[in-house]
């Protein structure tokens, strides 16, 4: 009995030990054989997304983000392109509840980058446009490639000639195109002198996710300050138009504010807060007041304080 218990306890002993190297050597090999796969593979990461500007279920040329790669100004043009023409290259990868606008078979005969302005040269097809989409086509190329750092102003050709007016309504466009041109455009003018105009952006939704849609109104008054006219279309009503929102409180002030040196920081009562127990302020209020200011003054940074203390630090180089 005894000696019976003596084997079996050598044979469990002897089936434990090499269960153990075996467990040992099994993730090294692995290990080595992962290190030789993958010597020379170059990663490619889903999240290096740009943005982009799309129709919207509502029409609107509304801002969201699209995968694209980490290259040159001119590439990453290239890439957008692709995104902005319908059953384009990047077609399959367009976010749900938006949809391109360059017409099918539209191509790129020529580009390049010249001290921040980016000339295109597209084929003939550009022209075939619908005549209820020519101006939100132009607004749409506008902010998706001046949205590229380095890109400042564009020059639309076609067959090697600048498109100088919209082919339906023949309305004149300037050559040299950049976000002056406006987008979304909504006139409130009593006569034509006396023209300013300003771009809000507000907040949409499709399928409870949100994004951001610019308007450009143009108005019968060049002596206002944009800065509160802004803040004050922005907390005046919580419904720009149907479907359009913003989420500032319509009990938040601004009490003061200072431009200097790119960096602008705007001052509000607390009622800018969601919580005023954590100084927390909603994102869609941070993203549609920053939006809003990156497109009417050259800052780089916009600074939100409540009561002189600061909240927050929106920098408009590095967002998506």
């Amino acid at each position: 009995m005894l000696k019976k218990f003596s084997i079996r306890k050598i044979i469990v002993a002897s089936l434990a030990l090499i269960m153990l190297v075996i467990l040992y050597l099994i993730p090294g090999n692995e290990e080595k054989e992962l290190e030789l796969k993958h010597d020379n593979i170059e990663y490619v990461y889903p999240n290096n997304l740009a943005v982009i500007y799309l129709l919207d279920s509502n029409d609107y040329v509304a801002r969201t983000l699209i995968t694209s790669c980490n290259c040159s100004e001119v590439d990453k043009a290239m890439d957008l392109l692709e995104g902005l023409t319908i059953d384009g290259k990047k077609s399959n990868i367009i976010p749900n509840g938006f949809r391109s606008i360059i017409p099918s078979g539209t191509s790129v005969k020529n580009i390049e980058l010249d001290k921040g302005v980016l000339t295109i040269d597209f084929s003939k097809e550009l022209l075939e446009i619908n005549s209820d989409y020519e101006e939100k086509m132009i607004e749409s190329i506008i902010y998706t490639l001046t949205n590229i750092d380095g890109i400042d102003k564009v020059i639309i050709k076609v067959e090697g000639n600048v498109l100088d007016r919209l082919p339906h309504s023949k309305k004149i466009l300037p050559t040299m195109l950049n976000r002056d041109y406006g987008i979304n455009k909504n006139y409130e003018l009593v006569s034509m002198s006396n023209i300013d105009s300003y771009t809000t952006y507000y907040v949409n939704s499709y399928n409870d996710n949100y994004y951001y849609v610019p308007v450009t109104k143009y108005i019968n008054n060049t002596n206002q300050d944009k800065i509160k006219v802004i803040i004050e279309q922005l907390s005046t009503s919580p419904v720009y138009e149907s479907n359009l929102m913003s989420f500032l409180n319509v009990n938040a002030k601004l009490l003061n504010y200072e431009l200097k040196d790119e960096v602008l920081k705007l001052n509000f009562n607390n009622m800018l807060l969601n919580d005023l127990t954590t100084n927390n302020v909603l994102e869609e209020v941070i993203y549609t007041i920053g939006l809003s200011i990156g497109d009417n003054f050259p800052v780089k940074d916009v600074i939100f304080m409540v009561n002189n203390e600061e909240i927050y630090n929106f920098s408009l180089k590095s967002i998506e």
